[in-house]
């Protein structure tokens, strides 16, 4: 295998994961648009799924917090075009969404929240050695008042944000983190040298997966599972506490899975933002069974 691809790939994983992409010189609309547009002028962040309308979904980005239609639709749903680094919303009340990141004007957001949608936001916290800009972040599905952010180490918070301590270093070359749906104090990272896990809140990490390739994404769903994608391997799925994993399919034309979003409402339901490390295109792709068969969300 040629391995000026695998070299870029790292390095441009890591650096998607640390430090985000910046498209400059690039002008957009803040009014309607189109996924395959809009991924020409800003970075896709993250993807979930609206809880109060299941047909939409939030895209956060480098340039604000867009919602995509089924049709493949785009339009900036947030009052701001601050940059949108790190973004969940809260696993059982869709009216709360969580976010960090960066100002459009500089500096660091800290963590905020909103309650309209994602149009304004509220700082809860600048949390430990803050304001932070949490890259990574995940809340509890186990208990939604724990919530994990990255930003020197790994940083943890029991009451929904409002405080927050630092835990611990995270694994090297750390690209997503998971928290998971069982037990609070247990947590997945992807990573450029594979997947691990923590059963302690993050105070240390044990290989997931026996293939120590780069991880680029990792996803807990409401089901009790956890998907993530190994480079050369491709997207795995298991039961949540990682063990028996199960190839779920790796026909993404080259591209690698980032980020990942499961309806609630249809678990066979799945949408992904993908990457291609030699074109650097983006795309969000829908699965309606599990993850085998992926296509285009983009408009035709």
């Amino acid at each position: 295998m040629n391995k000026r691809p695998i070299a870029y790939t790292l390095l441009s994983l890591v650096a998607v994961a640390t430090f985000g992409v910046f498209f400059a010189n690039r002008s957009f609309s803040a009014g309607e648009t189109t996924i395959t547009e809009l991924a020409k002028v800003t970075h896709f962040h993250e993807i979930a799924v609206d809880g109060n309308d299941s047909t939409r979904l939030y895209l956060a980005t480098h340039h604000g917090l867009y919602r995509l239609t089924a049709g493949g639709g785009a339009s900036r749903v947030s009052a701001s075009r601050d940059d949108f680094m790190g973004f969940t919303p809260h696993p059982s009340d869709p009216s709360i969404l969580y976010a960090s990141g960066h100002p459009a004007g500089g500096g660091n957001l800290g963590f905020i929240a909103s309650t309209d949608g994602g149009k304004s936001w509220a700082k809860l916290a600048d949390g430990a050695g803050g304001p932070v800009d949490f890259h990574q972040m995940d809340v509890s599905k186990a208990d939604p008042k724990v919530i994990y952010g990255v930003f020197g180490g790994l940083q943890r918070s029991a009451d929904g944000g409002r405080t927050w301590s630092k835990v611990g270093p995270v694994p090297e070359g750390l690209i997503d983190i998971a928290s998971s749906g069982e037990d609070a104090d247990m947590l997945y990272a992807a990573t450029k040298n594979g997947l691990f896990k923590s059963i302690d809140a993050g105070r240390s990490w044990q290989a997931a997966h026996t293939i120590n390739r780069p991880a680029t994404m990792v996803q807990i769903t409401g089901r009790g599972e956890v998907y993530a994608f190994i480079f050369g391997t491709g997207l795995l799925r298991a039961d949540d506490g990682g063990v028996n994993w199960r190839l779920v399919s790796n026909a993404f034309d080259g591209a690698y899975v980032l980020h990942m979003a499961v309806d609630k409402k249809d678990g066979g339901k799945l949408y992904a933002v993908t990457l291609n490390p030699e074109t650097r295109a983006q795309a969000v792709l829908i699965s309606e069974d599990r993850g085998v068969s992926w296509t285009s969300l983009a408009a035709d």
